[in-house]
């Protein structure tokens, strides 16, 4: 049996494999598993940034708080106004200097307003994780342990494959069974393909005069577009 052949039947039987691993690769098991763990995954980081984003924003606040209530404080200079014209100060100066700093306060008070609310939805993302994160740190057991039973059925079938592979390949030279893996683990399938006319079937890649020649000799090509194995009916 040439080496075209028994690729032929290795693929055959591994293709078996591939089918049983997209099956898993599919299921409502594996997507539910996969999902909550990368969720829990990630949750923690994303977490620790909102925490430390909050507190930047609580620092802030304070900041702006402090401001505001300095210059309220000086504002208070000016309870005593009246005393100050009549002892004969030039009004003017102090109405222009209360008016400026009343506005100052009107926009403190606009950016702590927006500050405080800014630091309520963050509060209320940061609950909502952390709520999120409870419960899919439950379902993330139900859901490993599904897709552990899972595995078990499938277990078997796909050790009678591996077996059966495992004889077929004492009889593929080890270059080619090699490039024959790395193909696979690269999602080229079918691997080995036959040509049509004197043209890659899959990718339409016309042969080499090199490759004509060796397929005419019944050996190993491969296309020179898409890298499958190629033979001649």
């Amino acid at each position: 049996m040439t080496q075209i052949e028994q690729l032929l039947k290795y693929q055959e039987e591994d293709s078996k494999l591939l089918k049983i691993e997209r099956d898993a690769a599919n299921s409502e098991e594996w997507k539910n598993y996969s999902q909550s763990k990368s969720f829990l995954t990630k949750a923690p980081e994303k977490l620790e940034a909102m925490d430390a984003k909050a507190r930047e924003l609580e620092s802030e606040l304070q900041k702006i708080n402090k401001k505001y209530e300095d210059i309220a404080e000086t504002l208070k200079d000016y309870d005593s106004l009246d005393d100050l014209v009549e002892e004969g100060a030039d009004i003017s100066f102090y109405k222009k200097n209360a008016t400026q700093m009343l506005d100052r306060l009107k926009a403190i008070r606009s950016e702590i307003n927006a500050l405080s609310k800014t630091i309520k939805e963050a509060d209320e993302e940061y609950k909502a994780l952390k709520k999120k994160t409870i419960s899919v740190q439950k379902q993330y057991t139900e859901y490993a342990t599904a897709y552990q039973e899972y595995k078990k059925s499938k277990l078997n079938e796909m050790e009678a494959v591996k077996e059966e592979l495992e004889k077929l390949s004492a009889n593929i030279y080890p270059e080619v069974l090699k490039r024959y893996e790395i193909k696979r683990s690269e999602r080229i399938f079918p691997i080995i393909c036959a040509v049509a006319g004197e043209r890659c079937s899959k990718c339409g890649m016309e042969l080499s005069i090199a490759g004509k020649e060796k397929i005419a000799h019944g050996e190993v090509t491969e296309c020179e577009n898409c890298h499958r194995f190629l033979y001649k009916e």
